[in-house]
C-alpha cells in the first residue's frame, strides 16, 4: 500500500465525518478543500461562525453551503474542543481534528472523565511513512504522545499500531523494538523493555504481530545490514513497525524521515475512541491529508 492509497475517494470511508475543533484556518481549510474535492470525507467545521464565514467566502467559496460541510458556532476554544469531541462521542462524526486550537486544548476535553473520549486505552502517535526506494509503508511509533513510556505502556503502544497497521492490510506486521545494539544489556533499558516485549509477545500477551529486538535501526529495516551483523532470522531487516525508545528518538527519526529523505508521511493519535489528527502549521496540505485517511481507515 501507499499512502495515495490512503485518500481513495472510492474507499467506504469517504461516507464519513470529521469534526475539526476551531477549523477557521487556512492551512486546515486548505486540506478540507482537498478532503472535499477528492470526495474523501465530509467535514463539521466548528468555530467562531463570522471568522469560520469570513474566511471561507474570501478563500475557499466552493466550501460555503457545500453539501458536505456542515458549521457550527463556538464561542471560543474550548466550546469549539467541547462541541469536537462531543460529535465523536455521540457518532456524529468518525474521526477527530485539531484546527487552530492549542493541542493542549484539545487533549483536555479528549480526556474529560466523562464528557471525553478515553476507552481505558493508553492513548499514542502512530505515524506512517512512506520512503522513496522503500518496498513498503514503515510505520514509526510513539513520537508524540508518550515522553517515556515504561513497559506496560510499550506493550499498549506496539497494541495500538499493530491495529493500525492490520486497518491497512499488514495481517501480522513485524515490530522491532529500537535500541542502540541488538544484545540486551542491562545497562541501557530500551533493550530490557525489547527483551522483555519479545516475551511478552511469545506468551500471547501482544498479540497479532511478531516482536523481534532489541534491533538498531539499520538491522531493524534493511535485510542485508542485518546479515552483515549475523542476524539471519526471517524477520531480520524486515520490521514493519519501528517502536522508539522515547519520545526524543521518535521526533528526531520522524523529523529526519521528513525533512532529510523527503518521506511522505500521515500520522494519528490512537487508542480512544476515535483516531485524532494533530498536525501542525509546519504539516504540508498533502500530509494533513494523508493523516486524515489514515485516521478514517483507522476509524474501521
Amino acid at each position: 500500500m501507499k499512502l495515495d492509497d490512503l485518500i481513495n475517494p472510492e474507499m467506504p470511508q469517504a461516507t464519513r465525518t470529521v469534526s475539526i475543533a476551531a477549523a477557521a484556518d487556512s492551512a486546515v481549510l486548505e486540506t478540507v478543500s482537498l478532503a472535499v474535492g477528492q470526495g474523501l470525507c465530509t467535514f463539521l467545521l466548528i468555530d467562531d461562525r463570522q471568522e469560520l464565514a469570513s474566511l471561507m467566502a474570501d478563500d475557499f467559496p466552493h466550501l460555503v453551503n457545500h453539501a458536505d460541510v456542515r458549521t457550527s458556532h463556538a464561542r471560543d476554544f474550548t466550546d469549539a474542543a467541547a462541541q469536537a469531541v462531543k460529535a465523536v462521542r455521540e457518532n456524529d462524526a468518525a474521526v477527530l481534528m485539531k484546527g487552530r486550537i492549542p493541542t493542549a486544548l484539545l487533549m483536555k476535553a479528549v480526556l474529560h472523565a466523562e464528557k471525553g473520549l478515553r476507552i481505558g486505552r493508553t492513548l499514542s502517535h502512530v505515524a506512517a511513512f512512506e520512503v522513496a526506494g522503500y518496498d513498503r509503508l514503515i510505520f514509526i511509533t510513539d513520537a508524540g504522545m508518550n515522553p517515556e513510556p515504561d513497559l506496560n505502556s510499550k506493550a499498549a503502544i506496539i497494541q495500538n499500531a499493530v491495529e493500525i497497521a492490520q486497518k491497512l492490510g499488514i495481517e501480522k506486521p513485524v515490530v522491532a523494538p529500537l535500541a542502540a545494539v541488538e544484545i540486551v544489556n542491562p545497562k541501557m533499558q530500551a533493550t530490557l523493555d525489547a527483551a522483555a516485549l519479545v516475551a511478552m509477545n511469545v506468551r500471547g500477551q501482544i498479540t497479532g504481530c511478531i516482536v523481534d529486538g532489541p534491533l538498531a535501526l539499520d538491522n531493524a529495516v534493511s535485510v542485508e545490514a542485518a546479515r552483515h551483523k549475523g542476524l539471519t532470522g526471517e524477520t531480520a531487516g524486515r520490521a514493519d513497525i519501528l517502536l522508539v525508545p522515547n519520545i526524543e528518538s521518535g521526533n528526531i527519526l520522524y523529523k529526519s524521515l521528513v525533512y532529510f529523505a523527503k518521506a511522505k508521511v500521515g500520522a494519528v493519535i490512537t487508542g480512544a475512541k476515535a483516531p485524532i489528527v494533530l498536525t501542525s502549521r509546519s504539516d504540508s496540505a498533502q500530509s494533513k491529508l494523508y493523516s486524515l485517511g489514515l485516521a478514517l481507515h483507522a476509524s474501521d
